[in-house]
Parts: C-alpha cells; sequence; structure tokens
C-alpha cells in the first residue's frame, strides 16, 4: 500500500484507523470526518464497540469503492475465556450459563488434541448461529435493540467462512487465538462454540482485527491522534486505495484513455481476459475507475472517481 498522501487528494482515499476498547465504529467515523473536513466518509466494515484494531475507512469520492476493497481474510487476535457464556458472548454481557472450565493442559498444550479437533470442527465452510446481540435484522428491527428490550431472539444460523486458527498461548480458564475468517464472520460466536465443544461454557473476553485483506493494524493511526484537520494538513497521510485492489486487473491509462474513462466510454483491455470480470483503471499511480470486462475485451468503466465530486 502507498504510505505517502495522495498526488491528487480531490480523489480522496483510505484511512486506518485503530479503534480503542469503548468506542463504536460510528464515533470513529465522525473523528475522521473532522480530521479529513468532510462528511464523506464510510468504512469496510465494522467493529464491536468491546473490540480494539483495524478500520478501513473512504474519505471522498474514494468512498465509492469501499465494495470494491479486497477485505479477506480477516484476522483477528482473540481470548477465549472458559467458565461461563454471557448473552452477548463477550465479557460485555450478564453471566448466562456456567460449567467447568476444560483442563489447564488442554489449554497450555500448544497441540493438545481435543482442543485442535475442536477447532479444526470450526474451520472452513459453518452454519454459524450469530449473537442474539448484533446487527443483524429481525423484522426490520436490529437483533441488539429487541436484546435491549429483553427480548432476547435465536438467530437462524448463516453460513461463514474459518480458514484457519492459530494457537498463541494458553494458561488457567483462557486460551488466545489468532482467527482469520471471511466476513460476517462472528469471533464472538467462534468462542462459544468452542466452550461447548469441549464441554465447557466460553466467551470472548478480548478482540482485536489486526488484518483486512492486505491491510494491517500495524500502518493504522490510533484513534486518539486524529484531531480535526490533521488529514488535510498534513499530519496524517490519506492513503492510496490502489494497494487494497490487489485483487484486481490492473489497466494503465494513456492520457487519451484517461479522457474517454472520464467520458465513461469503453476502451480496449491490454490482456485477455473473462467476460464479467472487475479491473482497475489506474494513471498517474492514482485508481481512476472501476471497469468490468466486456465480451469483447473491453473495459466498461463503472465506478468513475475522476471528476466525481469531493
Amino acid at each position: 500500500m502507498t504510505a505517502g498522501p495522495l498526488a491528487d487528494p480531490s480523489l480522496g482515499g483510505l484511512v486506518l484507523v485503530d479503534k480503542p476498547a469503548g468506542v463504536t465504529s460510528h464515533d470513529v467515523v465522525a473523528v475522521v470526518r473532522r480530521a479529513a473536513r468532510t462528511r464523506r466518509v464510510g468504512h469496510a466494515g465494522t467493529l464491536d464497540p468491546f473490540a480494539t484494531g483495524l478500520l478501513v475507512l473512504a474519505v471522498g469520492p474514494a468512498t465509492r469503492l469501499l465494495a470494491h476493497l479486497d477485505g479477506e481474510p480477516k484476522v483477528y487476535e482473540a481470548t477465549i475465556r472458559f467458565g461461563w457464556e454471557t448473552d452477548t458472548d463477550d465479557a460485555t454481557g450478564i453471566p448466562a450459563r456456567a460449567a467447568p472450565p476444560p483442563p489447564d493442559d488442554l489449554l497450555e498444550e500448544p497441540n493438545h488434541p481435543l482442543r485442535v479437533a475442536a477447532e479444526m470442527a470450526l474451520t472452513g465452510m459453518l452454519s454459524q448461529r450469530p449473537p442474539s446481540f448484533s446487527a443483524k435484522h429481525v423484522d426490520g428491527v436490529r437483533a441488539y435493540d429487541l436484546a435491549r428490550r429483553g427480548d432476547l431472539v435465536e438467530l437462524p444460523a448463516v453460513p461463514v467462512t474459518v480458514f484457519g486458527w492459530r494457537w498463541l498461548g494458553g494458561r488457567s480458564s483462557e486460551v488466545d487465538v489468532e482467527i482469520r475468517c471471511g466476513a460476517g464472520t462472528y469471533i464472538r460466536s467462534l468462542a462459544r462454540d468452542l466452550g461447548r465443544r469441549l464441554g465447557s461454557a466460553a466467551h470472548c473476553s478480548r478482540l482485536r482485527r489486526v488484518a483486512s485483506g492486505p491491510l494491517s493494524v500495524t500502518d493504522a493511526i490510533p484513534m486518539g491522534d486524529l484531531v480535526p484537520g490533521s488529514l488535510t494538513d498534513g499530519t496524517h497521510a490519506v492513503r492510496s486505495p490502489l494497494g487494497a485492489l490487489g485483487h484486481l486487473a490492473r489497466e494503465e491509462l494513456s492520457e487519451a484513455q484517461l479522457a474517454a474513462v472520464g467520458q465513461g466510454r469503453s476502451l480496449p483491455a491490454s490482456a485477455p481476459g473473462a467476460a464479467g470480470d472487475r479491473g482497475v483503471l489506474v494513471h498517474g499511480g492514482e485508481v481512476v475507475a472501476i471497469a468490468e470486462r466486456l465480451a469483447d475485451d473491453r473495459w466498461q468503466p463503472r465506478v468513475v472517481l475522476r471528476g466525481a465530486a469531493a
């Protein structure tokens, strides 16, 4: 990913923020709006208030790229605490079910076969039941709004993908893991389900997102460092979205082609490909447009940034 500010700030770009615990993703959006001096800010996926780590936001015309960013795998570091479940499946909830924690050796040995087998059973394409306290809609109402009213709803299972678990360390009643997963996966639910598979009860006591696709929290700005105007006065960089579009075919544009794309006209692709594929059209190192490949190997611009209002 390009580390410096964009050569053409009118196209906007990405802001990576390291969210602290105790604030919502909407709170972070509000901070970035003030730091970038624009209301045109969007995010590429929320984090629960108790969680910390990487939030990917776009400002200006680059908000139109959010649906096209490479956001997988999501990588999380989590602490799973055994002994009880909560109504939220995390440490902010009320204890809902208790059970003795697994034996210490199961949690402390890196390759204990029972824990490894349970983690493997929770790997791959899964049918996962989301927490009752979640943003899922039930008859047009957010599940967490119903739960706060006392109407705990058991949500239907949804398909998710878990690419893998990595053991980071264990101690009495707790285990630290790294989980690589697809979008929409609830780590809280994985903690709950791991506890049940080990004959115990568990919840997620700590959660941190460390990566989203090629983007890493090591490149993120601590939220507390973002003050009004700090993304426009050079204190912090608005980053090029190009590094998060590396999964798309890339087409470099000439000056003549740049003008054609600005008018919405198609142009020939420099290499063959499958109809319907998406590509990123680039000029001078900047993302100009997202295009769709037509059957005759031409790129048809679908999302054009150049000339969009800031």
